[in-house]
C-alpha cells in the first residue's frame, strides 16, 4: 500500500500486527486488505429494507485494529481509495438495538463508499446486550475507548475527526460527542436522542431498552438519565438526519436542542445503504459540517 494511503494510522497498524489470530476470529473471517476496485451502488427507491442492506457488495477494510482486549473491541478501517489527504477521519458506530444479534457487517458497505468519497473510516465493533461484558454502561465505555484510540491522530493532529452513529449506534455516537467538545461534529443517523421516551414505545427495539439498560426506568433511572442523550448539551456541531417514513426510531426522536435536524423522505435503513437518497443527503452534511 502507498506510503500515502498509510499516513494517518500508522500506530494503528503496528497495533494489528500485534493483535495475534485471535482478533480475526471475532472480525468473522475479514481480512484486510490492499487497494481494491471501487464498489458502484445503483440508485434505489426510499425505505430499503435491512436484508436490501446486508446484501450489497462492498471493500474489504485495509486493516482490523483492537482497541481493547475482549475479541469484540476492535475497529474495521477503511481508507479512501485515492491518495489524497482525507478531508476528515469518520469514526461510525452501527445500530442495531444495542443487541448482539446485530454486528458490524451490516454497515460494510456504507463504510466502503465513504471511503470511496474520500473519506477514513474508522468503524467500531463493541459489546452489546447478549455479550459478556455488554449493556449500560459498559457499551458506551467500549465506544469511548474505539474513539480515544484514533482520535487525536498523533501524526497529523489536524485532521478533522467526526464521530457517527447509526440509530442505537447514534444514540452512543450523541453521548459520546456530549463528552469530547474537540471533535469537529457528530451525525446522528436515525438516531435515539431520548432513551427514556424511546423506552416507552412497543416495537421490537423499543422494547429492548431495558435489557440493555439492567432493568426499567422505575428501578434505574438514574442510570436512565445518565444515558440519556436529551439531558446532555450536544457537541455544538450536531446534525440529526432522519427519514420521514421511519417506523423503528419515530420521526419524534429527530428533534434535540443544540442540534441540527434535516429531514428526507425514506425508512430506517435508507442511512446506511450508499444507493440512496439519504445517502447523497450524508455526503452533503459531512461537506457542510467540515466548512471553516
Amino acid at each position: 500500500m502507498l506510503v500515502k494511503r498509510q499516513y494517518l494510522f500508522q500506530k494503528l497498524f503496528l497495533g494489528l500486527l500485534l493483535c495475534g489470530a485471535a482478533t480475526y476470529t471475532a472480525a468473522q473471517n475479514v481480512q484486510p486488505g490492499g487497494q481494491q476496485p471501487a464498489v458502484s451502488y445503483a440508485p434505489v427507491d426510499p425505505a430499503v429494507s435491512y436484508e436490501a442492506v446486508t446484501a450489497l457488495n462492498y471493500s474489504t477494510p485495509a486493516a482490523m485494529i483492537p482497541y481493547g482486549n475482549d475479541l469484540l473491541q476492535f475497529g474495521l478501517l477503511w481508507l479512501p481509495v485515492n491518495e489524497r489527504r482525507p478531508p476528515a477521519q469518520i469514526v461510525f458506530i452501527h445500530g442495531g438495538c444495542w443487541l448482539d444479534a446485530y454486528d458490524v457487517r451490516h454497515t460494510y458497505a456504507l463504510s466502503t463508499a465513504l471511503a470511496q468519497a474520500g473519506y477514513a473510516v474508522w468503524s467500531l465493533e463493541y459489546r452489546r446486550t447478549g455479550d459478556n461484558g455488554g449493556g449500560w454502561p459498559w457499551t458506551f465505555e467500549d465506544i469511548k475507548a474505539g474513539i480515544a484510540h484514533v482520535h487525536p491522530a498523533p501524526e497529523f493532529p489536524d485532521i478533522p475527526v467526526i464521530v457517527m452513529g447509526h440509530s442505537a449506534g447514534g444514540h452512543l455516537a450523541l453521548l459520546a460527542g456530549a463528552a469530547d467538545p474537540t471533535l469537529k461534529g457528530v451525525v446522528g443517523l436515525a438516531a435515539v436522542t431520548d432513551i427514556i421516551e424511546y423506552a416507552q414505545g412497543d416495537n421490537s427495539c423499543q422494547t429492548v431498552v431495558p435489557a440493555f439498560m439492567g432493568g426499567s426506568f422505575e428501578n434505574r433511572a438514574d442510570e436512565y438519565h445518565a444515558a440519556n442523550p436529551a439531558e446532555k448539551t450536544p457537541h455544538p456541531n450536531t446534525v440529526l438526519l432522519h427519514g420521514s417514513a421511519d417506523e423503528i426510531v419515530p420521526v419524534a426522536q429527530a428533534t434535540l436542542e443544540g442540534a441540527r435536524t434535516v429531514m428526507v423522505g425514506g425508512g430506517h435503513f435508507d442511512w446506511v445503504h450508499p444507493g440512496t437518497e439519504a445517502f447523497r443527503t450524508l455526503l452533503s452534511t459531512l461537506q457542510e459540517m467540515l466548512q471553516p
